[in-house]
C-alpha cells in the first residue's frame, strides 16, 4: 500500500489542549561515541521535534558535556567509556536511570560503533526499542540473532540495504517486490516492525506493507538515518502512551516518521538544493510537515 498524506494524518498522536510533558511519552536514546556524537544529538532532536515529551540522551561521559551544549532541551546520562566507546560496565549503570527515567521507547545504536555495550544491554533491555546503526550491526554478527532480543515489546528495525544484507546474509538488490520480500522476512524473524531504508522505502509488519513515495537525494547526507531513527522513536511514543506498546502502534509510528522524513527532505531541497541540504536541516522542516499531513483531505 503506497502511504499518504490523509492516511499518514489518521496515524498522528493527537495532542489533547489538556495534556502536560507526561502525555506525550519518555524516549530514551542511547547513541553516540567520541568520535560521532552528532549522530546521538541528531536523534534527540528529531525525537524532540516529534512531539516527545521528554527525551534523554544515554552516551559516553567524556561526550556529555558537548552533547548538553548543542541541545539542552534533553536530558543526559553520561555513561562509562573504554576507548570512547560504551563500556559493557555501562549496563548497570544505564539500569539505574532507566529505572528513575521510567522511559516509553529506547532507541540504540546510531553513533555507538562496536561497543561492549551494545549486546548485553539488548539482551536485557524488555522495553519497546527502535534498533538503528551500530546496534543492527552488532547483533548480525550473532548466530541465532533474534533470539539475542526474547522480547516482551515488538521492536522496529531500521536497516539500510547493507544492514539489512548482514542480518538476512543474503544480498539486497534494488527490485522493488525483492526488497518488500526481504522486509516481510526480517519482521517475522523479530515479532516487529522493519524499515528497510531507501528509494520508496518499505514499511511492514510481516502481514501490512507500506511503501513510502516521499523523499530523495537531498536525504542521502551522513545523518539523515540518525534524524529518521529519532522521529521515529518519539512518535512511537506517543502513539503508544495508553500502553499499547503493540505491532500496530510500531507500525503506525514507522510508516508516520518515514512519511514525514521523506516530506521534509523533499521541502528541503526546494528550499536548498537536494545538494546543499544538511540531516539537522531536515529537522527543522518538521514544523511545515506536520501542517501539510494534518491539513490533507
Amino acid at each position: 500500500m503506497r502511504l499518504s498524506r490523509a492516511l499518514v494524518k489518521t496515524f498522528l498522536p493527537l495532542r489533547p489542549q489538556t495534556a502536560n510533558k507526561g502525555s506525550f511519552g519518555r524516549v530514551l536514546v542511547v547513541a553516540g561515541s567520541e568520535k560521532m556524537s552528532g549522530a546521538a544529538v541528531l536523534c534527540c532532536r528529531s525525537a524532540l521535534k516529534s512531539g516527545a515529551g521528554l527525551v534523554a540522551l544515554a552516551l559516553p561521559q567524556s561526550r556529555q558535556c558537548v552533547a548538553a551544549a548543542a541541545l539542552p532541551e534533553m536530558l543526559t546520562c553520561p555513561l562509562p567509556e573504554q576507548d570512547g566507546l560504551l563500556a559493557a560496565c555501562a549496563v548497570p549503570v544505564l539500569r539505574q536511570f532507566v529505572a528513575q527515567f521510567r522511559p516509553s521507547v529506547v532507541l540504540v545504536g546510531p553513533g555507538l560503533g562496536a561497543a561492549p555495550f551494545i549486546l548485553p544491554f539488548l539482551k536485557e533491555n524488555h522495553l519497546p526499542a527502535v534498533l538503528d546503526a551500530d546496534a543492527l550491526n552488532v547483533l548480525a554478527q550473532q548466530p541465532n540473532w533474534p533470539q539475542v532480543l526474547g522480547r516482551r515489546f515488538p521492536v522496529i528495525c531500521t536497516p539500510h540495504p547493507g544492514e539489512m544484507q548482514r542480518l538476512l546474509q543474503a544480498p539486497v538488490s534494488d527490485d522493488e517486490k525483492t526488497r518488500q520480500g526481504y522486509a516481510v522476512q526480517l519482521s517475522r524473524q523479530t515479532g516487529g516492525v522493519s524499515v528497510l531504508k531507501g528509494h520508496h522505502t518499505v514499511i511492514t509488519d510481516g502481514k501490512t506493507v507500506y511503501i513510502n513515495p516521499t523523499g530523495g537525494p537531498a536525504l542521502a547526507k551522513a545523518g539523515s538515518g540518525d534524524t529518521l531513527a529519532g522521529l521515529i522513536a518519539g512518535l512511537w511514543a506517543q502513539l503508544g502512551t495508553a500502553g499499547k506498546f503493540d505491532t500496530q502502534s510500531a507500525l503506525r509510528a514507522a510508516a508516520c516518521g518515514v512519511y514525514l522524513h521523506g516530506l521534509c527532505g523533499d521541502l528541503a531541497a526546494k528550499k536548498l538544493t537536494d545538494r546543499c541540504v544538511l540531516a539537522g536541516e531536515v529537522a527543522d522542516l518538521l514544523p511545515t510537515a506536520f501542517k501539510k499531513v494534518c491539513s490533507a483531505r
